[in-house]
């Protein structure tokens, strides 16, 4: 990366996230909504405490996957509202650093929205970390599994921006893609909680990066092409 697209990387990141701080209102109601999300799942799980334990890893990423959709259409939809977008296509600003800003900065607060999600799973379901590598290993895989969300979500965001039913086509694109990392993000987050005697969560972990490598790189290449149909 060049001086020059380094520099106007940083400025668009210092953009987003500032976009994303004034509008704490929203993020405050994206996290009032996985909340609700963790409280029904609860209660459709019912009151056994080893079965909650059990499969608290599991619902904390579905409430995040929910949360994530929300942030994912509100943020692209703000862009358009206001001519943002159109600003940055007409100053030729290359589509994949469009692309990098907007994934980075919401796989940054998908990863914080996610820690909050634990603190309420692991509080509610009564589900401890017994892994040694503790918060800073649960923090690890919820930074994966974000960057894992965010990356096709911007694509998908992008291109489902100005269609009439983008809230209802989002999702139905999204989640068929994000199964496999899911999956393993969710793995990983049960051998933390349940312990790993077996050495297991370096695969699964590995996996999960794997995607995420191959996801970046793709969405960051088929970003332009979006951009230059809009």
């Amino acid at each position: 990366m060049s001086a020059t697209a380094l520099t106007q990387l940083q400025g668009l990141l210092r953009k987003e996230l500032q976009v994303a701080w004034r509008s704490g209102a929203q993020l405050l109601a994206f996290g009032c909504f996985a909340a609700v999300v963790l409280v029904l799942l609860a209660f459709a799980v019912g009151p056994q405490a080893a079965l909650l334990a059990q499969v608290a890893p599991g619902l904390g990423w579905i409430a995040l996957l929910f949360a994530s959709t929300l942030t994912l259409g509100e943020a692209m939809r703000g862009e358009f509202a206001h001519g943002a977008m159109e600003g940055l296509v007409l100053l030729a600003v290359p589509g994949w650093l469009l692309f990098l800003s907007k994934a980075a900065c919401h796989a940054l607060l998908l990863t914080a929205l996610g820690l909050l999600v634990a603190v309420g799973a692991g509080g509610l379901y009564g589900a401890p970390l017994r892994h040694p590598g503790g918060v800073a290993a649960l923090a690890g895989v919820i930074g994966l599994g974000a960057a894992a969300i965010s990356a096709p979500g911007t694509l998908y965001a992008a291109l489902c921006a100005q269609a009439r039913s983008r809230e209802l086509l989002l999702p139905l694109l999204l989640f068929p893609l994000l199964v496999p990392p899911l999956l393993a993000a969710i793995k990983a987050t049960v051998l933390l909680s349940g312990g790993d005697p077996f050495a297991e969560l370096l695969p699964w972990l590995t996996m999960l990066g794997g995607f995420n490598a191959l996801y970046w790189v793709l969405c960051a290449g088929l970003f332009g092409r979006v951009v230059d149909g809009w």
